[in-house]
């Protein structure tokens, strides 16, 4: 196995090879400082507001594929084997690019601030093809913001641009830029920098789990959606980051009869489509996770290995019994994802260790599942309260029941007082619910923050329970999925 000194990526049809590439170095940082390319606009710096969205190339399964990223908060490092878009490139000669023409017949432009943005949204959308709706273009841009213009003439232009088989230059060079990236892909671990301040981005499983052995003061990078905003926002200095991404193995998702299993660098983006055919509230809760563009780039497994409180991932994946795989070195060791988290900042994981690989159960024939997210704002914000049922039946009674939260406790976690309470309950008699409802005080004694009040989340905690009990039931209307105007 070869150790490459640089950072390789593909750039307007040109590879692009980088040897002196800082750990913290960002890719809009690039763009602007170093290449004078000044169309990605830095608006919030942290990965909100969409102004320096750029599209990534990566090749999936052969085929060639465009997805929106953050600039602002993804790192130099994150480039190596992709090809590189913004929206400086678009234009064919003169002639503007669909999107960008669309967005000029439809008025979708005032301050032009957030329009770079918005454009390179809408081209990833456009490279895929189709005609999506306006339901799918609203979801797709999400992570836009705009505060002049207004998105209905946005969307126009997103129905007016995305309605067939694409026909611009990267649809034309697409065999020739599959070609390139797969000539990148060598295989070669990279290791850019000194063994006091690097950049590393492994190939191999077996590299990365040592490299990560011999520095466990480095930190390990999978999207950046939430290291960046270290980098960014706290001014941390990283000497030492280990990127996961470069290793094939991790990004694998299995969906086999009983289990979907994730590589712990499979992007949301990636594990979305085996993650949702398991149940449609995990649907609907990973479309609202984040944006588009950080989908594309933050992982499961590193939301599990930051140990938020308030990630939504995990309350879902313990109600549904998750186990998670850790490595260090060549050694690996697995435990309930309920079991990884200990308190507030601390992960039962020793320094150096991996989060490796997550093992999510699928619902036996007997069992339902329940998931809600509670936010002020309907997509892209973090969660007051983040709710996950399974419950397991015997006829119309309640057998089992499996109650995770996030954002109830300084780490997510079970509601075990209510799962004992709820044992045998009958679902046709729902004043036998109550002791179970009222069991979610002892369990969680929450805090109160900017985002809601303890009173607040211990009473939506309580009502979320019982609405699940009522759909299950069937006492209560068929759950709707994708309601805006159903905001809790």
């Amino acid at each position: 196995m070869t150790t490459r000194a640089s950072i390789r990526f593909l750039r307007k049809g040109q590879i692009v090879e980088l040897f002196h590439v800082p750990p913290n170095a960002m890719v809009l940082d690039y763009l602007r400082l170093e290449e004078r390319a000044r169309g990605a606009k830095e608006g919030c710096n942290e990965g909100d507001c969409g102004a320096c969205t750029v599209a990534l190339g990566s090749l999936r399964n052969g085929k060639l594929v465009y997805e929106p990223v953050n600039a602002c908060i993804l790192l130099v490092g994150q480039l190596d084997g992709k090809e590189l878009v913004t929206v400086d490139d678009l234009a064919d000669g003169g002639v503007l690019h669909p999107v960008q023409q669309a967005l000029v017949d439809t008025h979708g432009s005032q301050c032009g601030f957030c329009t770079p943005g918005f454009v390179m949204s809408l081209f990833t959308l456009y490279s895929q093809g189709g005609a999506p709706t306006r339901d799918e273009i609203a979801t797709h841009i999400a992570g836009n913001l705009c505060r002049c213009t207004g998105y209905r003439p946005i969307i126009d232009a997103g129905l007016a641009a995305c309605g067939g088989t694409p026909v611009d230059r990267w649809a034309r060079e697409a065999k020739q830029a599959a070609k390139q990236l797969a000539a990148l892909d060598d295989r070669s671990d990279v290791f850019v920098g000194t063994p006091e301040s690097f950049i590393a981005r492994p190939a191999m499983p077996e590299t990365l789990a040592r490299l990560a052995a011999e520095h466990p003061d480095a930190t390990i990078v999978s999207g950046a959606t939430d290291v960046g905003l270290w980098i960014t926002k706290q001014m941390r200095a990283l000497p030492k980051i280990i990127l996961t991404g470069g290793v094939k193995e991790l990004h694998a998702v299995e969906a086999a009869r009983t289990q979907v299993t994730l590589g712990a660098a499979a992007t949301y983006a990636e594990a979305t489509p085996a993650l949702s055919a398991i149940d449609p509230d995990i649907a609907e809760v990973l479309r609202r996770l984040g944006s588009t563009q950080v989908r594309a780039s933050g992982t499961v497994g590193g939301n599990i290995a930051n140990g938020s409180p308030i990630g939504d991932m995990p309350p879902m994946l313990i109600a549904l019994g998750a186990t998670l795989t850790l490595r260090h070195g060549d050694s690996e060791r697995s435990l309930p994802l309920e079991d990884f988290f200990i308190a507030y900042g601390k992960q039962d994981r020793k320094p150096g260790e991996l989060v490796w690989r997550i093992d999510v159960p699928k619902l036996r024939a007997n069992e339902t599942f329940r998931a809600y997210k509670i936010s002020k704002r309907f997509d892209q914000d973090i969660s007051a309260v983040m709710a996950a049922f399974r419950f397991a039946l015997d006829g119309r009674k309640v057998s089992s029941a499996r109650i995770a939260f996030g954002g109830m406790a300084a780490t997510p976690r079970r509601g075990a007082c209510a799962e004992a309470a709820l044992q045998g309950t009958p679902l046709d008699q729902p004043g036998s619910w109550d002791a179970a409802i009222a069991a979610l005080a002892r369990d969680f004694q929450p805090i109160s923050d900017m985002r809601a009040s303890a009173a607040y989340r211990i009473e939506v905690a309580q009502g979320l329970l019982r609405k699940a009990l009522m759909e299950v039931a069937g006492t209560s209307a068929t759950r709707v999925l994708g309601d805006r105007k159903a905001v809790a």
